[in-house]
């Protein structure tokens, strides 16, 4: 798998591989994709920039539409479901090996599928990952690694630091313009208008 995409299987891992070519070719990344819900599923897609940089509203709503329209066409769900489109957030995922080179030196807490050393979770400093390795620095000074492949899920932890960095990161035009946009309405047939 692409070392740039995060790690995902089922459902969701098709819809990485169906939908990450389009927005490649729109300038951005996917952080995550998540399924949730049966009978009438949500699709949510976190993406970033490939620059790095905040997406707005705006940039949502253009994912929106360009993943709307490749999913109905290969119509990866069956049935009415609906597609949420979000950036990352100060708070966001570490999903990639680059988000955790990214973020090196900001606190994270991880948890990881299978015990390592008798321990699910971990909290500390994240000192990035290399070959399929994540790092957190943990607060009693030693260092857990953690393979990417096996975290269930790793979050960073809202710091001043963290919102302080990711200012910077935000363009100006555009700062504070990375809440959650949801697009789309279903027809009476149940499928999703984009």
């Amino acid at each position: 798998m692409d070392a740039d995409l995060p790690t995902h299987s089922g459902l969701e891992a098709r819809l990485v591989a169906l939908v990450a070519p389009t927005l490649e070719d729109m300038g951005y990344e996917i952080v995550r994709i998540a399924v949730l819900g049966r009978e009438s599923p949500t699709v949510q897609i976190m993406a970033d920039r490939a620059d790095g940089s905040l997406i707005s509203v705006e940039d949502c709503e253009r994912i929106s539409h360009a993943v709307g329209a490749v999913l109905d066409v290969e119509d990866p769900i069956p049935g009415a479901w609906t597609l949420e489109v979000s950036s990352a957030g100060i708070d966001r995922p570490l999903t990639r090996a680059k988000d955790w080179n990214r973020f090196a030196g900001h606190q994270a807490k991880a948890e990881v599928l299978v015990p390592i050393d008798g321990r699910r979770r971990f909290s500390g400093v994240v000192l990035g990952a290399e070959d399929g390795i994540a790092r957190l620095r943990l607060d009693d000074g030693t260092e857990a690694a953690l393979p990417l492949e096996e975290i269930r899920r790793a979050r960073l932890v809202l710091t001043d630091a963290l919102i302080e960095a990711s200012a910077q990161m935000a363009r100006p035009a555009e700062t504070g313009e990375e809440e959650k946009s949801k697009v789309g309405e279903e027809d009476p047939a149940g499928r999703k208008l984009h």
